[in-house]
């Protein structure tokens, strides 16, 4: 989630953890037990979920509370530029360091360090990070005087550390020095009774009441379409499509936004796997053609290219009816062929608007 505050005091809005799932109230729970513990911690699940708000609201529960949270993202700079970002460097300790730069590490004394996507942390800097995390010290580049910190570090990751340790790519010895409290944050599929929730508090966030802009709430269809949404980018994903409401004013072409950006990644899934192996690709085409099987005796060629274009027609009618919301006309102008040609289209191939297109 896109949170990102240098420093936090009492009086600073924090995000809260929305939603009543058990794993969102295990989260809670486990905030008040552990806030005052200054444990390392490492939070885990998918992009999008929420792992920086997590490690917020252990921050804001904390006694640290009125020192800085540091955010750093490990995946955004090359290990070079990783290194002097966490520990600072000396005037000249290379070429371009004309002036003294302090380290996270030293600005983070006494709070957080949040360290985002630590997988992407190189295997030699990972040793360097062990090291401050057993030692409580470093050295900033060109320096030979040791600096002392007592940075609270919080690490966030949407990869499997511990296979990634047993490949070879994650120090075990990090992983474990990290690895004291671990918390896990379910994807937002799996929890499908806070999506009404975060609904409403960004709806809330954004569309301010005192502004006198006029935002319709979903009604319990489009509710339940939404509920039922896979949501692939997870509150990042539901974030956006509440932005994206604002502008649109429509639930029933946000929704349909949503399922048609998802039918594009499942082609495109489909072509790479294509790509790589090719054998599952042709028990694809026989089952779409419906007519023919693996087992077949023989393979018309031009029977089959007929009942795949026709497939590969349908699809694509199907896929710019629904990026037009089952606009005929547009879609028709999209497709550059007549009105009455996609009318015919929609027949000839039994095309059906999906549910959520259905008046309320």
């Amino acid at each position: 989630m896109n949170y990102n505050h240098s420093n936090m005091n009492e009086d600073h809005m924090v995000t809260p953890l929305i939603g009543a799932s058990r794993n969102i109230e295990r989260i809670r729970e486990l905030v008040q037990h552990v806030a005052d513990t200054g444990l390392n911690i490492v939070i885990t699940g998918e992009s999008g979920v929420g792992k920086e708000v997590v490690a917020q609201q252990l921050h804001y529960h904390s006694p640290r509370r009125q020192k800085p949270f540091i955010k750093v993202n490990c995946a955004a700079l090359p290990e070079g530029l990783l290194e002097s970002e966490l520990f600072g460097f000396e005037r000249g300790a290379f070429t371009g360091a004309h002036r003294k730069k302090r380290g996270k590490f030293e600005l983070a004394h006494q709070g957080v360090l949040f360290l985002d996507e630590i997988s992407e942390m190189s295997y030699g800097l990972q040793a360097k990070l062990l090291q401050v995390l057993q030692g409580g010290s470093f050295m900033p580049l060109g320096s030979e005087k040791e600096i002392k910190t007592d940075a609270w570090v919080m690490a966030a990751t949407n990869s499997d550390l511990e296979e990634r340790t047993k490949d070879g790519l994650f120090r075990e010895d990090l992983y474990y020095r990290l690895n004291i409290i671990k918390v896990y944050i379910s994807p937002l599929r799996q929890r499908p009774e806070d999506i009404p929730l975060l609904i409403d508090y960004y709806i809330n966030q954004y569309v301010p009441s005192n502004q006198g802009v006029q935002f319709v709430k979903p009604s319990g269809r489009v509710m339940e379409k939404l509920m039922s949404y896979s949501w692939p980018g997870n509150v990042r994903e539901l974030q956006n499509v509440i932005q994206r409401m604002r502008v649109v004013g429509e639930w029933n072409e946000v929704i349909a936004g949503l399922y048609a950006s998802r039918a594009i990644d499942k082609d495109e899934n489909r072509k790479t796997a294509v790509k790589e192996n090719p054998e599952p690709f042709l028990d694809y085409i026989f089952d779409r053609s419906g007519s023919y099987s693996r087992d077949s005796k023989s393979f018309p060629l031009k029977e089959i290219r007929k009942t795949l274009m026709d497939q590969v027609e349908k699809e694509i009618i199907s896929f710019v009816l629904t990026k037009t919301g089952w606009n005929r006309t547009k879609a028709s102008k999209l497709l550059d062929i007549s009105y009455r040609t996609i009318i015919n289209k929609i027949s000839e191939h039994n095309i059906v608007p999906p549910q959520y297109f259905l008046n309320d």
